[in-house]
């Protein structure tokens, strides 16, 4: 009972908050319902079962928006896409330095507080390594809103007098996802295959990495790879409810600590979004505005949505978002970890 509860609460406020257009909305909306649920009621209730599923689906959507079309791109886009990662890994490591020193969090949480990762992810792959799940979905959820509601208007201001060039190829056909249902049908089954075995590996985040790498090759080999759109939230309405049934009100009062990294969290990705550009605007040729959205921590999909919007249409933009993606899923965790452990 207590699970179709917590099920039912953080399904129905990840609906709302979607609806609302809240960034991050049905991960954000579960948490805050199961949280609601928790303080008001103690019921709260979802077994570790739930975030084995959120990963193999999160790693499944990640590995089957990845085209044959963003293959070929990639070579072409190693510079932009090594000043990118490297000042976003400096300013990750630089950040959770900062964030351990003003807010009392262990390393561990720390540093993922500061990882430029997606929503979805992040929080539940903090949570395998033991990190505070919690603090975690808070400093993420606010990055988030800043990538998506301060940037664009502050990028858009910097750069009012750049006309924007559509210098991109637009996406191909194939980039569509052949969501029938033989397709779907293959993509889960291999991902849940991939992904069990990812756990079994012992690997940190193996179950989400060996699910993302099988629904790729899937993908590439075949070009039938697909995840809907309502698995994707299914697995958000189950990391948000496996973390907010976690906190308390206790828990949730000790958040407070964290405002100050959180401005400073905002700030410092900022000052990384006009660093970056500048640089790669100076050796890659992309104009401001264009290495401005790519340098934007928000999501993938978000920016994708956001740049044109902006007047930019970019196949190079939403590949190098896709490679951060992947980058900060499969390899940022690993550096991490083995940072604490020389710590």
């Amino acid at each position: 009972m207590p699970f179709f509860l917590t099920l039912a609460a953080a399904s129905a406020v990840g609906f709302l908050f979607l609806k609302g257009k809240v960034p991050g909305g049905v991960m954000v909306g579960a948490l805050v319902g199961t949280v609601v649920l928790n303080i008001g009621t103690g019921l709260a209730c979802m077994p570790a079962v739930a975030r084995t599923a959120a990963q193999i689906t999160a790693g499944a959507f990640i590995g089957a928006s990845i085209r044959r079309s963003d293959v070929r791109r990639m070579p072409k886009l190693a510079k932009p896409a090594a000043i990118l990662l490297c000042s976003m890994l400096i300013l990750n490591l630089v950040l959770g330095v900062i964030i351990h020193a003003t807010s009392g969090l262990d390393w561990m949480t720390s540093f993922f507080c500061a990882v430029p990762g997606g929503m979805s992810d992040t929080p539940i792959i903090a949570a395998e390594m033991g990190a505070d799940g919690a603090a975690v979905a808070f400093m993420q959820f606010f990055r988030l809103l800043g990538g998506v509601g301060a940037f664009p208007a502050i990028i858009l201001m910097a750069t009012r007098h750049e006309e924007p060039a559509e210098r991109s190829m637009p996406l191909e056909e194939d980039a569509a996802p052949n969501a029938s249902a033989p397709s779907v049908s293959a993509t889960v089954a291999v991902a849940a295959v991939c992904g069990i075995a990812g756990k079994l590996s012992g690997i940190p985040v193996g179950t989400l990495i060996f699910s993302m790498t099988g629904t790729a090759a899937l993908g590439l080999s075949t070009g039938r790879a697909a995840i809907p759109m309502y698995l994707k939230r299914t697995a958000q309405v189950l990391s948000g409810a496996y973390i907010g049934s976690s906190i308390g009100l206790r828990e949730l009062l000790d958040l407070r600590h964290l405002i100050l990294p959180i401005c400073l969290l905002v700030a410092a990705y900022l000052f990384n979004c006009f660093f970056v550009s500048a640089l790669l605007h100076r050796f890659c040729g992309m104009t401001r505005r264009e290495a401005m959205l790519v340098a934007t921590p928000a999501g993938a999909t978000d920016m994708a949505l956001i740049s044109g919007d902006l007047g930019i249409s970019s196949l190079d933009l939403n590949v190098l978002q896709i490679i951060r993606m992947i980058t900060v899923v499969s390899i940022f965790p690993q550096i991490i970890r083995l940072t604490v452990m020389l710590i």
